[in-house]
């Protein structure tokens, strides 16, 4: 079974500082029936102008991942952490027991580009963990680039993150130790299951075989394999 979720459908939050897009119902967005996809919490696709970002705010028992497509945003946490996620990386962090951060637009001049992810876990508490992944130095072409989760890097869930990233033509096959995926598009165009993606589409896999995925044009994309 799959469901596709169309960018254009998505939710939506605009302030002078902030044009975001949610997947799942967010904040004052609230759609029943759009609120998860297994533990899969949040997709967020955010525009951040310059200067702007979010402010140090607290967060408990999430597993939260940020990927950066353009521009840069500055993080800063309670666990001592100062860093400059550039575009093509992405930096996780599990809230665990309790975490205060703040994410801003590295630029004064340029706007930043970013998806904000969230799982929710499958233990509460313990240590708050933090950690980057540099997509655009060790990401694979033509195939799927193992992130987060299983044992080189576990997280507090059952699941395991990967990016993929496609030249026009070719294709790639998802792995089935998992019933469950999501795919979630970055940037390109790709054909999946008689479904086409583009730029900010989501789709939802339950229990599929032989899961294909074949690039019309350029793309990147983030694939979640879920329990």
């Amino acid at each position: 079974m799959i469901q596709k979720r169309p960018a254009g459908e998505r939710g939506k939050t605009q302030f002078d500082w902030l044009d975001g897009r949610h997947s799942f119902s967010f904040g004052d967005y609230e759609d029943p029936a759009h609120q998860n996809f297994r533990s899969l919490r949040v997709i967020n696709e955010d525009v951040i102008a310059p200067g702007g970002g979010f402010g140090t705010h607290p967060h408990r028992n999430a597993e939260i991942f940020t990927y950066v497509i353009e521009g840069a945003i500055r993080h800063q946490d309670s666990m001592g952490n100062e860093s400059v996620i550039q575009a093509g990386n992405l930096q996780y962090m599990s809230a665990g027991s309790g975490v205060r951060h703040s994410e801003f637009n590295a630029s004064n001049e340029k706007r930043a580009h970013l998806l904000q992810i969230w799982l929710l876990p499958n233990t509460s508490g313990g240590e708050p963990l933090y950690g980057e992944k540099q997509m655009d130095h060790d990401a694979q072409k033509n195939a799927l680039t193992p992130l987060f989760g299983g044992k080189d890097f576990p997280i507090r869930q059952d699941a395991e993150i990967a990016f993929g990233r496609l030249d026009a033509g070719k294709s790639v096959t998802l792995p089935d130790s998992r019933p469950f995926h999501w795919i979630q598009m970055i940037q390109g165009e790709v054909q999946v299951l008689g479904e086409t993606l583009k730029n900010g589409d989501g789709l939802a896999i339950s229990d599929e075989r032989e899961i294909t995925l074949r690039a019309d044009t350029f793309s990147d994309f983030l694939v979640f394999h879920l329990t």
